[in-house]
């Protein structure tokens, strides 16, 4: 990796300002000279911050490298693989149809996908047998939202990369195989749950995933930047991703290990539990429309029982907290991806910070990059 001269590290700088907050009461970058050092030591490649309250954007700041090596400094439009921060984005969709009636989340995954029909529940297993039973009940529509489904992370037709094969390919295969625990009895984090949910919305819409959130829910929304399978422009603007390096002393270029390949593949599918490439303002707009409780300039996208369920705990007590594709802790819903990216609404405060990164794997100073972005956060913007 090509050393950060000075003539870089200004570059970044004037790129910091230029791209600083939008606010008129604060002109000045306050988050990018904390995380500035973090790029200096090679812990950090770059990211874009916002803060915002549900009605405008408070801060929009970059600091660093889009590409370390190309001395490319990171922009405010750079487009992110924001990976399992998918999951709420797909649950807002899959809410607009309970809104519309066509669906409830207390329906059995049965009556719309009747390959989960007799599905069984392991009782027992070792490594010589497994014991099967019928489950007290099928998996419901809020089990595949909230993860206590009982369904695996993935199957095994997910290899090497989870965009292989068609949802309804890879939905069918999760029907095939047992339920891991009886449905509502624990939490276990799944993307099998959360592509089912896609699956559903495509068998209700008659759309596939991809027209349908582009339809009813980014277009409304002006998300024009969120998308599966990402232009050759967009491509073109995609931070590139980094991990740190064997000996963890600096940083080393990598890819989507979970996509393939180019990402303009024509044969790639949608993934709706990690698949959305995005932007900071993207995402930034998403969160402002659940504060605003579903309304989006002045246009309802969600009803406020929608938005509830989403963002308040579904789980039942003693489990981890999580709404409809949502972490939900109380006054604070949120959700991060496998890169390090992450979105989170305080309703205490009204504030939404949202932070951009690629890291595949932290060097141990950059592990520091999101907490100081959220107490810089907290310290310029908290009531």
């Amino acid at each position: 990796m090509r050393p950060l001269n000075k003539a870089s590290v200004l570059l970044s700088t004037v790129a910091l300002v230029l791209a600083g907050p939008v606010h008129a009461d604060n002109p000045a970058p306050v988050i990018a000279p904390k995380l500035q050092p973090l790029v200096d030591h090679h812990a950090l490649s770059g990211a874009v911050t916002v803060v915002a309250d549900k009605d405008k954007i408070l801060s929009l700041e970059t600091v660093g490298f889009a590409d370390i090596a190309a001395q490319k400094p990171l922009s405010a439009d750079a487009l992110f693989w924001i990976a399992s921060m998918s999951k709420p984005i797909t649950a807002a969709a899959f809410m607009l149809l309970v809104d519309e009636g066509k669906v409830s989340v207390d329906d059995p995954v049965e009556k719309y996908l009747p390959e989960f029909k007799n599905q069984m529940v392991i009782t027992e297993r070792d490594d010589n047998h497994v014991l099967l039973k019928k489950p007290a009940h099928p998996i419901l529509i809020r089990n595949v939202l909230s993860h206590t489904s009982g369904l695996s992370f993935s199957s095994p037709i997910e290899q090497p990369t989870l965009d292989l094969y068609p949802l309804a390919t890879r939905v069918r295969s999760y029907a095939l195989m047992p339920l891991n625990f009886e449905p509502d009895s624990k939490y276990d984090y799944s993307n099998a749950g959360i592509n089912t949910a896609g699956r559903i919305i495509e068998v209700l819409s008659g759309m596939n995933y991809e027209e349908f959130l582009k339809k009813r829910l980014f277009e409304p929304l002006g998300m024009t930047d969120t998308t599966s399978f990402p232009n050759e422009s967009q491509i073109a603007r995609i931070a590139k991703s980094y991990k740190a390096n064997k000996d963890q002393s600096d940083l080393e270029e990598t890819t989507v290990g979970q996509l393939k390949y180019p990402l303009s593949d024509p044969s790639r599918q949608p993934m709706p539990a990690g698949g959305f490439f995005s932007t900071a303002k993207d995402v930034t707009t998403f969160c402002q429309m659940l504060l605003n409780g579903g309304v989006h300039q002045g246009k309802r996208i969600l009803s406020e029982a929608s938005v509830k369920q989403m963002t308040s705990r579904q789980t039942a007590p003693g489990l981890a907290g999580y709404g409809f594709g949502f972490s939900a802790n109380g006054t604070t819903f949120g959700h991060g991806g496998a890169y390090s990216t992450d979105m989170s609404v305080n309703t205490a405060t009204g504030l939404i910070t949202v932070f951009m990164v690629q890291n595949a794997g932290w060097r141990e100073e950059g592990k520091q990059a999101q907490p100081i972005f959220m107490k810089a956060a907290q310290e310029a913007f908290g009531k």
